[in-house]
């Protein structure tokens, strides 16, 4: 069967439950102001198709939906669910999400999001995944199942404090040497510091070429006096 998009008449129903079917596009869902639910898990799409989100739908649901369930559907970006500002719950897993930075986008703008599960997608391998989520939203409180405790998100934040902090105490202390070595080079070309060894001494003393072009030595002088 050909996968279709998925369009259904106004109602005021608050929940929708259409998983496994043959929806490719979501969309015609305008009239439903009141949808608060949004099951379209488990899609048959064709081999390389992904389930896709028409604009105009995720406008008309911006206010209202709250838990979302979009799982094994081939699904690579989640970005531009960013519209849906009430969303509370977000289950996508078994999906082909890859980036990190994406995520953090996205958890960015859902300033209610308290549980997100992204269990099965390539993303969960990469290194700091679970923190760096943690770290940027400071509602979540499970993320694929496991609940964030207190004592985690403020070991992160500690963490990420000074991590910041050394990195900016590197940055001043990298352009305070750049200017150290900026005045030496400056001194060294205006004044040519060179070591001159007087015989009567025997120890190396510090001079300028300025001053020996202006102090001149006699060529007929005696040995003591130069």
């Amino acid at each position: 069967m050909k996968p279709t998009k998925l369009e259904l008449a106004t109602g005021l129903s608050r929940e929708r439950y259409l998983g496994g079917n043959y929806i490719a596009v979501i969309e015609g869902l305008e009239g439903l102001g009141e949808l608060r639910e949004l099951h379209v898990e488990n899609q048959r799409l064709p081999l390389g198709e992904k389930l896709l989100f028409d604009p105009r739908t995720l406008h008309s649901l911006a206010k209202s939906l709250c838990i979302l369930n979009i799982s094994n559907n081939n699904i690579d970006d989640i970005t531009d669910l960013e519209l849906l500002e009430n969303l509370n719950q977000l289950i996508a897993v078994d999906n082909q999400l890859l980036h990190v930075k994406d995520l953090e986008f996205l958890l960015n703008k859902l300033m209610k999001l308290w549980k997100i599960d992204l269990n099965g997608n390539p993303v969960c391998l990469k290194p700091k995944y679970r923190d760096r989520l943690i770290l940027v939203s400071k509602s979540l409180e499970f993320l694929d199942g496991k609940e964030i405790k207190n004592i985690e998100r403020q070991f992160l934040m500690n963490w990420k404090a000074s991590k910041d902090a050394k990195k900016i105490s590197k940055k001043r202390s990298s352009k305070n040497e750049d200017a150290s070595n900026s005045l030496i080079s400056n001194f060294k070309t205006m004044h040519h510091i060179v070591p001159v060894y007087y015989p009567q001494v025997g120890k190396p003393k510090l001079a300028f070429f300025s001053e020996i072009q202006r102090y001149p030595v006699n060529a007929n002088a005696s040995p003591e006096s130069s």
